[in-house]
Protein backbone atom coordinates (compact mmCIF):
# COMPACT_ATOMS: atom_id res chain seq x y z
CA UNK A 1 0.00 0.00 0.00
CA UNK A 2 1.24 3.49 -0.48
CA UNK A 3 2.51 5.55 1.86
CA UNK A 4 1.47 9.63 1.91
CA UNK A 5 4.33 10.32 4.65
CA UNK A 6 6.99 7.74 3.51
CA UNK A 7 10.57 9.48 4.77
CA UNK A 8 12.54 8.69 1.41
CA UNK A 9 10.11 7.51 -0.92
CA UNK A 10 7.47 9.54 -3.35
CA UNK A 11 4.33 8.89 -3.78
CA UNK A 12 5.02 9.17 -7.94
CA UNK A 13 7.80 6.21 -7.33
CA UNK A 14 5.84 3.94 -4.68
CA UNK A 15 2.64 4.04 -7.82
CA UNK A 16 5.69 3.19 -9.93
CA UNK A 17 6.76 0.09 -8.02
CA UNK A 18 3.03 -0.92 -7.21
CA UNK A 19 2.60 -0.57 -11.03
CA UNK A 20 -0.52 1.73 -10.88
CA UNK A 21 -0.85 4.88 -12.00
CA UNK A 22 -0.76 8.20 -9.96
CA UNK A 23 -3.90 8.98 -10.20
CA UNK A 24 -4.88 5.84 -9.33
CA UNK A 25 -3.88 6.76 -5.29
CA UNK A 26 -6.15 7.84 -3.13
CA UNK A 27 -5.66 10.36 -0.74
CA UNK A 28 -9.23 12.33 0.91
CA UNK A 29 -7.36 15.53 2.08
CA UNK A 30 -5.82 15.79 -1.87
CA UNK A 31 -7.74 16.32 -4.81
CA UNK A 32 -11.12 15.07 -3.07
CA UNK A 33 -12.12 17.86 -0.15
CA UNK A 34 -15.60 17.56 -0.31
CA UNK A 35 -17.58 17.66 2.68
CA UNK A 36 -19.01 14.15 4.26
CA UNK A 37 -22.29 16.06 3.39
CA UNK A 38 -21.54 16.58 -0.55
CA UNK A 39 -20.01 13.04 -0.62
CA UNK A 40 -23.07 11.30 0.77
CA UNK A 41 -25.53 14.20 -1.43
CA UNK A 42 -23.37 12.30 -4.46
CA UNK A 43 -23.77 9.22 -3.64
CA UNK A 44 -27.54 9.72 -4.01
CA UNK A 45 -27.25 11.65 -7.23
CA UNK A 46 -25.50 9.46 -8.54
CA UNK A 47 -28.10 6.62 -8.18
CA UNK A 48 -30.71 9.16 -9.49
CA UNK A 49 -28.42 10.13 -12.66
CA UNK A 50 -27.82 6.13 -13.60
CA UNK A 51 -32.08 5.71 -13.31
CA UNK A 52 -33.13 8.83 -15.01
CA UNK A 53 -29.59 10.16 -17.06
CA UNK A 54 -31.91 13.00 -18.67
CA UNK A 55 -31.71 14.68 -15.17
CA UNK A 56 -30.99 18.32 -15.70
CA UNK A 57 -29.52 20.22 -12.28
CA UNK A 58 -32.59 22.08 -11.45
CA UNK A 59 -34.66 18.17 -11.86
CA UNK A 60 -32.16 16.51 -9.68
CA UNK A 61 -32.68 19.56 -7.51
CA UNK A 62 -36.09 19.15 -7.03
CA UNK A 63 -35.80 14.89 -6.73
CA UNK A 64 -33.15 15.64 -3.60
CA UNK A 65 -35.38 18.01 -1.86
CA UNK A 66 -38.51 15.57 -2.24
CA UNK A 67 -35.86 13.04 -0.67
CA UNK A 68 -35.11 15.46 2.17
CA UNK A 69 -31.94 17.12 1.17
CA UNK A 70 -31.66 20.85 2.02
CA UNK A 71 -29.91 21.93 -1.27
CA UNK A 72 -29.81 24.74 -3.83
CA UNK A 73 -29.21 24.70 -7.64
CA UNK A 74 -25.70 25.92 -7.78
CA UNK A 75 -24.79 23.37 -5.00
CA UNK A 76 -26.65 20.77 -7.37
CA UNK A 77 -24.84 22.25 -10.36
CA UNK A 78 -21.02 22.03 -9.20
CA UNK A 79 -21.75 18.72 -7.59
CA UNK A 80 -22.66 17.04 -11.15
CA UNK A 81 -19.32 19.14 -12.70
CA UNK A 82 -17.78 17.58 -10.17
CA UNK A 83 -18.78 14.38 -10.81
CA UNK A 84 -18.76 14.54 -14.97
CA UNK A 85 -22.40 13.84 -15.73
CA UNK A 86 -24.85 16.18 -17.40
CA UNK A 87 -28.79 15.79 -18.39
CA UNK A 88 -28.71 13.71 -21.71
CA UNK A 89 -30.91 15.33 -24.24
CA UNK A 90 -30.69 17.42 -27.44
CA UNK A 91 -29.66 21.00 -26.97
CA UNK A 92 -28.63 24.10 -28.78
CA UNK A 93 -25.02 25.17 -28.90
CA UNK A 94 -25.52 28.38 -27.97
CA UNK A 95 -21.32 29.02 -26.98
CA UNK A 96 -18.23 28.07 -28.32
CA UNK A 97 -17.01 25.18 -26.70
CA UNK A 98 -13.48 25.21 -25.37
CA UNK A 99 -12.26 22.59 -27.26
CA UNK A 100 -14.64 22.98 -30.48
CA UNK A 101 -11.81 22.40 -32.42
CA UNK A 102 -11.00 19.13 -31.26
CA UNK A 103 -14.66 17.99 -31.66
CA UNK A 104 -15.03 15.41 -34.33
CA UNK A 105 -18.21 13.91 -36.13
CA UNK A 106 -20.25 10.70 -35.20
CA UNK A 107 -19.54 8.14 -37.48
CA UNK A 108 -21.90 5.45 -36.04
CA UNK A 109 -25.29 6.72 -37.72
CA UNK A 110 -26.23 3.73 -39.74
CA UNK A 111 -23.07 2.05 -39.45
CA UNK A 112 -23.57 -1.95 -39.35
CA UNK A 113 -21.02 -3.36 -36.62
CA UNK A 114 -19.90 -6.76 -38.12
CA UNK A 115 -17.02 -7.87 -35.89
CA UNK A 116 -14.64 -7.47 -32.78
CA UNK A 117 -12.62 -4.79 -32.69
CA UNK A 118 -14.78 -2.83 -35.60
CA UNK A 119 -15.62 -0.16 -33.28
CA UNK A 120 -14.62 0.47 -29.34
CA UNK A 121 -16.59 2.98 -26.68
CA UNK A 122 -14.62 4.56 -24.05
CA UNK A 123 -16.35 6.67 -21.60
CA UNK A 124 -16.08 7.96 -18.19
CA UNK A 125 -18.22 7.30 -14.83
CA UNK A 126 -18.43 8.07 -11.06
CA UNK A 127 -18.10 5.22 -8.52
CA UNK A 128 -19.05 5.66 -5.19
CA UNK A 129 -17.31 4.46 -1.64
CA UNK A 130 -18.32 4.59 1.45
CA UNK A 131 -15.33 6.88 1.82
CA UNK A 132 -15.32 8.39 -0.70
CA UNK A 133 -15.57 8.48 -4.76
CA UNK A 134 -13.62 7.72 -7.77
CA UNK A 135 -13.82 7.45 -11.54
CA UNK A 136 -13.62 4.52 -13.80
CA UNK A 137 -12.51 4.96 -17.48
CA UNK A 138 -13.77 1.62 -19.54
CA UNK A 139 -12.62 0.68 -23.19
CA UNK A 140 -15.58 -1.78 -24.60
CA UNK A 141 -15.65 -3.43 -28.02
CA UNK A 142 -19.17 -2.79 -29.12
CA UNK A 143 -19.83 -5.89 -31.57
CA UNK A 144 -18.94 -8.18 -28.40
CA UNK A 145 -19.63 -5.94 -25.30
CA UNK A 146 -16.39 -7.27 -23.88
CA UNK A 147 -14.88 -4.45 -21.42
CA UNK A 148 -11.10 -4.73 -23.41
CA UNK A 149 -9.44 -2.54 -20.17
CA UNK A 150 -10.04 -0.38 -17.82
CA UNK A 151 -8.47 1.95 -15.08
CA UNK A 152 -9.67 3.62 -11.84
CA UNK A 153 -8.37 7.20 -10.54
CA UNK A 154 -9.28 9.59 -7.43
CA UNK A 155 -9.14 12.55 -9.95
CA UNK A 156 -9.81 13.10 -12.92
CA UNK A 157 -6.52 14.02 -14.79
CA UNK A 158 -6.30 13.05 -18.34
CA UNK A 159 -3.05 10.88 -17.96
CA UNK A 160 -5.14 7.87 -16.58
CA UNK A 161 -7.51 7.83 -20.26
CA UNK A 162 -4.35 7.93 -22.16
CA UNK A 163 -2.39 5.39 -19.94
CA UNK A 164 -4.91 2.75 -20.17
CA UNK A 165 -5.87 3.36 -24.14
CA UNK A 166 -1.83 2.94 -24.41
CA UNK A 167 -1.96 -0.89 -22.74
CA UNK A 168 -4.73 -2.00 -24.83
CA UNK A 169 -3.77 -0.89 -28.01
CA UNK A 170 -0.73 -2.91 -27.51
CA UNK A 171 -3.03 -5.97 -27.73
CA UNK A 172 -5.65 -4.93 -29.92
CA UNK A 173 -6.62 -2.04 -32.28
CA UNK A 174 -10.33 -1.32 -33.38
CA UNK A 175 -11.13 0.45 -37.09
CA UNK A 176 -13.00 3.13 -34.76
CA UNK A 177 -13.19 4.49 -31.24
CA UNK A 178 -16.44 6.35 -30.36
CA UNK A 179 -16.49 9.03 -27.38
CA UNK A 180 -18.14 11.59 -26.23
CA UNK A 181 -17.11 15.06 -26.67
CA UNK A 182 -15.78 15.26 -22.65
CA UNK A 183 -12.27 17.36 -22.46
CA UNK A 184 -10.00 13.94 -21.82
CA UNK A 185 -11.32 13.25 -25.77
CA UNK A 186 -11.31 16.77 -27.21
CA UNK A 187 -7.62 17.32 -26.83
CA UNK A 188 -4.40 16.93 -29.25
CA UNK A 189 -2.71 13.70 -26.68
CA UNK A 190 -5.90 12.07 -26.93
CA UNK A 191 -6.41 12.66 -30.81
CA UNK A 192 -3.05 12.37 -31.38
CA UNK A 193 -2.36 8.97 -30.08
CA UNK A 194 -5.44 7.73 -32.12
CA UNK A 195 -4.23 9.04 -35.33
CA UNK A 196 -0.78 7.62 -34.95
CA UNK A 197 -2.37 4.05 -34.41
CA UNK A 198 -4.94 4.98 -37.42
CA UNK A 199 -7.82 4.80 -35.87
CA UNK A 200 -11.05 6.68 -36.87
CA UNK A 201 -12.37 9.22 -34.36
CA UNK A 202 -16.27 9.13 -33.63
CA UNK A 203 -17.74 11.14 -31.24
CA UNK A 204 -21.65 11.14 -29.87
CA UNK A 205 -23.63 14.25 -30.45
CA UNK A 206 -23.69 16.66 -27.62
CA UNK A 207 -26.76 15.46 -25.40
CA UNK A 208 -27.83 12.26 -27.64
CA UNK A 209 -28.78 9.66 -25.59
CA UNK A 210 -28.30 6.69 -28.19
CA UNK A 211 -24.89 7.85 -29.32
CA UNK A 212 -22.86 5.75 -26.48
CA UNK A 213 -25.86 3.51 -25.48
CA UNK A 214 -23.69 0.44 -25.12
CA UNK A 215 -21.57 1.97 -22.96
CA UNK A 216 -23.89 3.40 -20.58
CA UNK A 217 -25.85 0.04 -20.43
CA UNK A 218 -22.09 -1.64 -19.18
CA UNK A 219 -22.18 1.33 -16.28
CA UNK A 220 -25.81 1.11 -15.64
CA UNK A 221 -25.69 -3.01 -14.94
CA UNK A 222 -21.89 -2.20 -13.11
CA UNK A 223 -23.70 0.22 -10.82
CA UNK A 224 -26.63 -1.83 -10.00
CA UNK A 225 -25.17 -5.34 -10.26
CA UNK A 226 -22.12 -4.80 -7.82
CA UNK A 227 -21.14 -1.37 -6.54
CA UNK A 228 -25.17 -0.42 -4.94
CA UNK A 229 -25.05 -3.92 -3.55
CA UNK A 230 -21.66 -4.35 -2.10
CA UNK A 231 -21.22 -0.41 -0.86
CA UNK A 232 -17.29 -0.71 -0.98
CA UNK A 233 -16.00 1.05 1.77
CA UNK A 234 -12.02 1.97 -0.05
CA UNK A 235 -10.43 1.99 -3.19
CA UNK A 236 -8.49 -1.50 -2.14
CA UNK A 237 -11.95 -3.48 -1.42
CA UNK A 238 -13.27 -1.07 -5.23
CA UNK A 239 -10.56 -2.30 -7.12
CA UNK A 240 -11.10 -5.92 -6.16
CA UNK A 241 -14.80 -5.49 -6.69
CA UNK A 242 -14.30 -4.07 -10.14
CA UNK A 243 -12.09 -6.82 -10.95
CA UNK A 244 -14.63 -9.78 -9.91
CA UNK A 245 -17.30 -8.07 -11.91
CA UNK A 246 -15.43 -6.93 -15.24
CA UNK A 247 -14.23 -11.21 -15.21
CA UNK A 248 -18.28 -11.71 -14.56
CA UNK A 249 -19.49 -9.48 -16.84
CA UNK A 250 -16.96 -11.00 -19.53
CA UNK A 251 -16.95 -14.57 -19.17
CA UNK A 252 -20.44 -15.39 -17.25
CA UNK A 253 -22.77 -13.04 -17.71
CA UNK A 254 -25.14 -14.14 -20.57
CA UNK A 255 -26.47 -11.05 -22.72
CA UNK A 256 -29.84 -11.19 -24.50
CA UNK A 257 -28.54 -9.40 -27.41
CA UNK A 258 -26.14 -11.62 -27.80
CA UNK A 259 -28.48 -14.99 -28.29
CA UNK A 260 -27.24 -15.05 -24.39
CA UNK A 261 -23.60 -16.16 -25.23
CA UNK A 262 -21.00 -14.00 -23.21
CA UNK A 263 -18.99 -11.37 -24.19
CA UNK A 264 -15.94 -12.95 -24.44
CA UNK A 265 -17.24 -15.93 -26.20
CA UNK A 266 -18.31 -13.61 -29.05
CA UNK A 267 -15.20 -11.80 -29.17
CA UNK A 268 -13.05 -14.90 -29.98
CA UNK A 269 -15.47 -16.72 -31.75
CA UNK A 270 -18.00 -13.58 -33.52
CA UNK A 271 -19.72 -15.50 -36.14
CA UNK A 272 -21.67 -17.50 -33.52
CA UNK A 273 -24.11 -14.47 -32.56
CA UNK A 274 -25.91 -12.47 -34.43
CA UNK A 275 -24.11 -8.47 -35.71
CA UNK A 276 -26.10 -5.85 -34.03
Amino acid sequence: MVEFNHPSISIKRQAQLLGIHRTSVYRQSKGQTESSENIMLMHEMDMLYTAHPYFGYRRMTAKLREKGFDVNHKRVRRLMRLMGIQAIYPKPNLSKRLHAKYCRPYLLRGLEITRPNHVWGVDITYLRMGRGFMYLFTIIDWFSRKVIDYELSSTLEKGFVIDCLKRALRHGKPAIINSDQGSHFTNADYLGLLKEYGIQVSMDGKGRATDNSRTERFFRALKYECIYLNEFENPKELRKGIRRYVTFYNTDRPHQSLDYLTPATVYKQPKMAQAS
